[in-house]
Formats: C-alpha cells, sequence, structure tokens
C-alpha cells in the first residue's frame, strides 16, 4: 500500500526537481522505482544513496534497522532493472548486490561519512546490503527532467549547485583528515562537471553557434571558461587523491573551484537559456 510520508516525500522531490526542504535538507536523494517480486507492478521509494564514480551510485537497503529487508530491495532482487531519478535526470539501471570485500569496503566508507549506518546494522542480525546501481547506456539524449531546453540547463546547473554545496558542508565538518566517502564525492563531482562541459563543447555550442551567429562572443568565453574550470577540477582531483593532503587543502581548492562554477554557471543561464528557449 503506499506510504503517506514517502508520497510526500516523492511529490515533493518531483516538483522541486530533486531540491527538497525540511529533514532531507541538502540529503543526497534519488526516486527508485523497482517491479513488485510478487505482483509485477512498479514502485517508487525515496532512498539516499553515496556517489561511487563512473556510472554507479550506491544505495543501502538499511530500513533504519528493521529486521527485514526494506521492499524495494526484495523487488530488485527480483528484477535487477529499475528505474532511477535523481532530480535532473531519469534513467534506466542495473541492481548488482554487493558481496564480500567489496560490500564491507563500501559500506565502511558509508560509516565513515555518516556513522548513523553503523546505528542501523548494530540494530539488526542482519547484513545490511549495499547495492551498486549501474546506469544502463540508452540511445539519443539523456532524459532530462525539464519542460524545455532553457528550463533543462537550468536544472541540470541547479543540481551541480547542490552536490557543491553538500561537498563544502562535509569539507567543513569532521576531523582534519579527509575521508574515503569524501574523496570519492569530490572525483565523482569532478568527473560529471567534465561530462556536462564536453558535452556542450561538442553538441550544444555548436548547434547554437550555427542557429545564433550573434552569440560567438559569448559562446567563445564559456568556452575559456570550460578550460579555467577543467584546470580547477583537475587540481581538486589530484589533492584528494594524494594520501597526505588535510581538509583544509582541500577545502580551499573546492572554494575556488566554487567560486569560478558559480559564476561560469550564472552567465551561461544569462546568455544561453533566451537562446536554447527560441531554439524550441
Amino acid at each position: 500500500m503506499p506510504n503517506p510520508f514517502n508520497e510526500q516525500i516523492i511529490e515533493e522531490f518531483r516538483a522541486n526537481k530533486g531540491r527538497m526542504g525540511g529533514h532531507f535538507e541538502g540529503a543526497r536523494l534519488i526516486l527508485l522505482t523497482t517491479t513488485g517480486a510478487r505482483t509485477g507492478t512498479p514502485h517508487t521509494a525515496p532512498v539516499g544513496y553515496l556517489p561511487d564514480g563512473g556510472d554507479r551510485i550506491l544505495v543501502i537497503a538499511s530500513a533504519g534497522g528493521a529486521p527485514h529487508h526494506p521492499d524495494w530491495y526484495r523487488n530488485l532482487l527480483a528484477h535487477p532493472e529499475v528505474t532511477v531519478e535523481n532530480g535532473a535526470f531519469t534513467y534506466r539501471a542495473r541492481a548488482e548486490p554487493l558481496t564480500g570485500e567489496e560490500r564491507d569496503r563500501a559500506f565502511a566508507r558509508a560509516v565513515e561519512a555518516e556513522p548513523g549506518w553503523a546505528a542501523y546494522q548494530e540494530k539488526t542480525d542482519r547484513v545490511i546490503p549495499v547495492v551498486a546501481l549501474h546506469e544502463i547506456a540508452q540511445d539519443g539524449p539523456p532524459n532530462i527532467n525539464a519542460g524545455s531546453f532553457g528550463e533543462a540547463i537550468k536544472v541540470v546547473h541547479d543540481a551541480f549547485r547542490r552536490e557543491l554545496t553538500q561537498i563544502r558542508k562535509e569539507m567543513s565538518s569532521g576531523t582534519s583528515t579527509l575521508g574515503a566517502q569524501l574523496r570519492v564525492n569530490c572525483l565523482t563531482f569532478c568527473q560529471g562537471l567534465h561530462n556536462h562541459h564536453n558535452g556542450e563543447d561538442l553538441g550544444m555550442f555548436p548547434l547554437l553557434a550555427d542557429r545564433h551567429p550573434s552569440a560567438a562572443p559569448a559562446l567563445a568565453r564559456l568556452r575559456e571558461e570550460h578550460q579555467r574550470i577543467a584546470a580547477l577540477a583537475e587540481d581538486l582531483r589530484r589533492a584528494v587523491s594524494a594520501e597526505d593532503t588535510d581538509r583544509d587543502t582541500a577545502r580551499a581548492e573546492v572554494e575556488r573551484l566554487t567560486t569560478e562554477l558559480e559564476a561560469h554557471l550564472t552567465y551561461e543561464e544569462q546568455q544561453l537559456i533566451p537562446l536554447l528557449d527560441a531554439t524550441t
């Protein structure tokens, strides 16, 4: 049966393209739709996730430390193909429960970042599963949760802003050392930013240049900013990859990247959203 609390979260998540308030403000949250193990009908649940680099994220079937696995976990065991909504994008994914040392390392990373996971494990006799969700490549453009090209770029930008805000918050708390999960969060962010800018350079910008020749100066500036941001992202990548990097050093690189990126995103929205909406 529908869970009224979950339904409220799902409604807010979809209405605000992944931006949540209240208890879930700033949380890394997805909507996970699985196929019922017994019924064969779709079921959607809000689930916290961890970045894991590449084409996958991790979800933890904690159920708050309950004695039984959550329904969504039992569903994906029966039907491993699922749908993920992250606010900006909706995509199909293949669910893979992690086992052995790989599961233990991933769970230890999660606990290091958020001790509450350990509290859930202490409450139950079951080994709390960790599941990798591998994005399934699709033909054609990504499914962005937006009604126009102009809205799409704003939705994607806001997703980057939220993640960067979360990373900055994580950098400012905890011990002086840089935890394994925080390193992964930074590396995943840098890779996602690279992919986004590469897609703009190769796809969106040539299209706009062809249809709107007067936009050439703005597009040239944006390409130059992409290069500067790429250099800052590489500085951050090197910092968090070094074993002896402390939080202060990494935080300084994050702040440098944040300043440059926020100015870039704002300028891009000002210049391109009117053109993109005119193109449609």
